[in-house]
């Protein structure tokens, strides 16, 4: 839809943007029964944690980009990532330094200072452009088309990567932007810390009874966007990574989101509600999310069982994904986790 959800922080996970137009044209691990999960910690500070050493860009290199173009690289020294997910990459390979501005997604502290060359969801190419990019990488979902065929018009060298859906789609994203900037070496690093860390996370559950249902919620209440993730929405696979059940997925919903509704809500019957953090902000925290079609009726909604990330964070499907397990985990199953 985050890999989400991919995205996401303030860019909508792929696939959501066609699952919104539609609406408003038209418009095992622990049993989630008993205690409450105590409420999660304080978030740790929004960064990423870049490799030790610093790789050295060994380039020309030429990659495959995802849209069937072979596209050379010839310096990294100014490098504009259009989307959080991958601006993630960039800067876990060591490489934040090259990094001369971000889209509204890239929300982690060390990305803070960098001009923003986003309007709203779309890029805009004169921002992009009058930065002088060296290289450019984007999602098949980064738009809009004008945009990215405008700065590829102007001679910049810019890479599409198929966007991220699930855990196993991680180790080639940072294999493709690491070949791409000429570091495969440090990809190789990254792709091992990265590995060993949700190898970890996943270790640490505790599988003991039935599959909680989880129900991936995306919520823009200013624009009244309140919609039900699916089997393609991306958070599926984040959901079974924790011992969850999706229980878009097991309602039979075969595409990435669909409006909610009561009656789709009540068929899911989630025993708990994934929801992006400023996504539950915008309908009033819990009380104002136990107030949208049917959320009060699920077996979520009775025990107040509500399960937030951080946008910039839960689809990423990157080098901080282990983390959004962990936390996930701990909302979920409660601090033991």
């Amino acid at each position: 839809m985050s890999s989400t959800i991919r995205h996401r922080a303030a860019r909508r996970p792929a696939g959501l943007l066609t699952a919104v137009g539609l609406l408003f044209a038209a418009v095992g691990c622990a049993a989630p029964a008993g205690p409450q999960p105590a409420p999660a910690a304080a978030s740790a500070p929004d960064t990423v944690e870049p490799l030790a050493a610093p790789p050295t860009p060994a380039l020309p290199a030429t990659t495959a980009s995802a849209d069937g173009r072979p596209v050379t690289v010839t310096s990294a020294e100014r490098i504009i990532p259009l989307s959080g997910s991958l601006a993630e990459i960039v800067f876990s390979l060591g490489l934040g330094a090259k990094v001369v501005a971000r889209d509204v997604s890239t929300t982690f502290e060390q990305a803070a200072a960098l001009p923003v060359i986003t309007q709203a969801h779309d890029v805009s190419a004169e921002g992009v452009l009058s930065l002088h990019p060296t290289v450019v990488l984007a999602d098949r979902s980064t738009g809009p088309a004008e945009a990215v065929a405008q700065i590829r018009a102007a001679g910049v060298p810019l890479i599409v990567l198929d966007d991220a859906k699930q855990l196993t789609d991680i180790d080639s994203r940072i294999d493709t932007v690491a070949g791409a900037l000429g570091v495969p070496g440090a990809g190789a690093e990254l792709k091992q810390r990265t590995d060993q860390q949700l190898q970890q996370a996943r270790a640490a559950l505790t599988p003991a009874g039935r599959k909680p249902k989880v129900a991936f919620l995306y919520l823009r209440g200013s624009a009244s966007v309140f919609l039900l993730g699916g089997a393609a929405s991306g958070a599926g696979s984040l959901i079974e990574a924790v011992g969850g059940e999706d229980a878009g997925t097991a309602a039979g919903l075969t595409a990435d989101f669909t409006p909610l509704t009561s009656e789709a809500l009540v068929k899911a019957a989630p025993d708990a509600i994934l929801v992006m953090t400023k996504g539950l902000e915008s309908v009033g925290g819990v009380d104002g999310l136990l107030k949208l079609p049917g959320v009060a009726q699920t077996p979520a909604g009775l025990d107040r069982r509500i399960v937030s990330v951080e946008d910039g964070k839960l689809l990423s499907y990157g080098p901080r994904t282990p983390e959004v397990l962990r936390t996930i985990a701990a909302q979920l199953y409660g601090a033991a986790q």
